[in-house]
């Protein structure tokens, strides 16, 4: 069908209104809870948010707090800011179904037939209604926090890769990668979320390009975690880290002005790019052109922080970690407020500190030139209190109690390495994350606040006897609980059709099986 094109193009379109009137007509009137308020203080006036800060997040929000009538409205202009993204998080999540449904169902191309273009815009249409009503993404959808910019950066950047895998033959195809570059540049300014795309994208291209072997398979999973760990570690800080010890030596050993040697820097980085630039066009050398000009792109697009940085030297009201030289911003974009934390390998919570070894110097400014403060203290714990896999570390009190709790761990006494998975299992799979899973394609008891007991926050099937072997009968419930505005029966349905739509998904096209997954 020739006109498939202009009926994809329509359809998506409806499906975006439709998202957008109920997130605009659901949106919250004022600040949310948690960090909302935050966020939308920060976009009203430029101000330095909670690091690792939201640059492109707090601009694009200043925008829309532009056309509040009064400083009473400013907070629903941001919350309509991300009912607008996420409404666009749904219009492409309606065309990146589309074009994995086309693949393998127009096994040809112009072979396309009227069931089929019936098909591919129902499974759009289905799939972008489900993400609409999903309830952790309206939640989302309607207050100002960043993840509904995030989730739209994500959404952008699959349906980018895709819309390059259908143009991957022709003259100018990598356009589409540059672009993306771009894009994924500006949401590091959002969240650090959208990065996790960074591997789905490899495999796209992996599979566009080469024959698929197990080999392949292997070095194409290495490339995108190096890839990953490159923006996460090489450019987000290891780049600053660079710059701040070229600052410390102009400044300090040079006596030159503060920011001379980050500025040198980048200059340095910009001349080495346009020499770069130059050469693989010179010698005939497109992936390292293209390698390039990601790289430039993606430097671009992360150079919303220098609005954190100028922000912060205009020491506005808010103004968290005080991010107005690089050592400050190399900190701040650390999140070294928040200290460190064992991921496989570490202390168990009650295991005492033996000594303290010292780490770097931190810097401040001083006069005319950076002068060290203090020392890191780096703790080191009694060694047979360490485990593989520290899921419970914290000395804080309340945390404590909290570990004993889900773990089932008495008195003083070392938890085990049993307990430990317990409490990942219990706790931090089963109810942080498995809990919303199932909340968005199973059911919902209601929206009190819960932390761990049977009467809050639980997934609800509406199965009675499934539902009772977990939370105990509701013959008896009090109607304000059993008629919560928050608790939702879905009897498991969603999930069903979703494993069902994964099997189908996995048979027809198993490459973009394991992309999607």
């Amino acid at each position: 069908m020739n006109n498939y094109r202009l009926i994809n193009n329509i359809v998506g379109w409806a499906v975006f209104l439709i998202a957008a009137i109920v997130y605009i007509t659901t949106v919250e009137p004022t600040g949310s809870f948690w960090d909302c308020g935050e966020f939308i203080a920060a976009a009203y006036k430029l101000q330095v948010g909670h690091p690792p800060g939201a640059p492109f997040f707090m601009l694009i929000g200043r925008f829309f707090t532009l056309f509040a009538p009064d400083v009473t409205q400013v907070a629903i202009m941001v919350n309509y800011m991300s009912a607008l993204a996420s409404a666009f998080t749904i219009l492409f999540l309606f065309w990146t179904i589309t074009a994995l449904a086309k693949k393998f169902i127009v096994k040809e191309e112009g072979s396309l037939t009227t069931s089929g273009l019936v098909g591919i815009m129902g499974a759009g249409a289905v799939g972008a209604l489900a993400g609409t009503f999903c309830d952790s993404f309206w939640f989302s959808a309607v207050e100002g926090e960043v993840y509904a910019t995030s989730s739209f950066f994500t959404a952008l950047v699959v349906w980018a890769m895709l819309k390059w895998e259908s143009v991957a033959d022709e003259k100018h195809n990598l356009r589409w990668i540059i672009f993306i570059a771009f894009m994924m540049g500006l949401s590091i300014g959002v969240h650090l979320l959208n990065l996790l795309t960074i591997p789905a994208l490899a495999f796209i291209y992996y599979f566009k390009k080469y024959p698929v072997t197990r080999k392949g398979i292997i070095w194409t999973s290495i490339a995108a975690v190096v890839i990953l760990g490159v923006v996460q570690f090489g450019v987000i800080a290891g780049l600053v880290n660079i710059a701040s010890r070229f600052e410390l030596l102009f400044v300090n050993s040079f006596g030159l002005p503060f920011w001379s040697g980050f500025f040198f820097f980048m200059i340095l980085v910009a001349g080495a790019i346009a020499y770069g630039l130059k050469y693989s066009s010179d010698n005939g050398k497109p992936i390292l052109n293209t390698a390039l000009l990601c790289f430039a792109f993606l430097l671009i697009g992360y150079s919303t922080y220098g609005t954190i940085v100028i922000r912060s030297i205009a020491n506005p009201p808010m103004d968290e970690n005080n991010p107005e030289h690089p050592f400050s911003l190399l900190s701040y974009l650390n999140r070294e407020q928040y200290g460190d934390r064992p991921l496989l390998f570490g202390q168990h919570y009650n295991a005492d500190v033996i000594k303290q070894e010292k780490g770097s110097w931190q810097y401040a400014k001083g006069e005319d030139n950076y002068e060290k403060t203090t020392q890191k203290i780096i703790p080191v714990y009694e060694k047979e209190k360490n485990t593989f896999l520290p899921r419970m570390y914290s000395a804080q009190a309340n945390h404590v109690k909290a570990y004993k709790q889900w773990a089932g761990v008495e008195g003083d006494a070392t938890p085990t390495f049993g307990q430990n998975m317990k409490f990942m299992f219990s706790y931090q799979l089963g109810w942080m994350y498995w809990r919303y899973f199932f909340w968005n394609f199973v059911g919902r008891q209601n929206d009190i606040q819960g932390h761990g007991e049977i009467t809050h926050g639980n997934w609800l099937s509406g199965i009675d006897g499934l539902d009772a072997m977990r939370l105990g009968p509701k013959e008896k419930l009090p109607e304000s609980m059993d008629r919560n505005k928050g608790r939702n029966h879905f009897y498991f349905l969603p999930l069903l059709l979703g494993l069902i739509g994964l099997l189908y998904h996995f048979v027809k096209s198993s490459k973009d099986f394991w992309v999607v997954a």
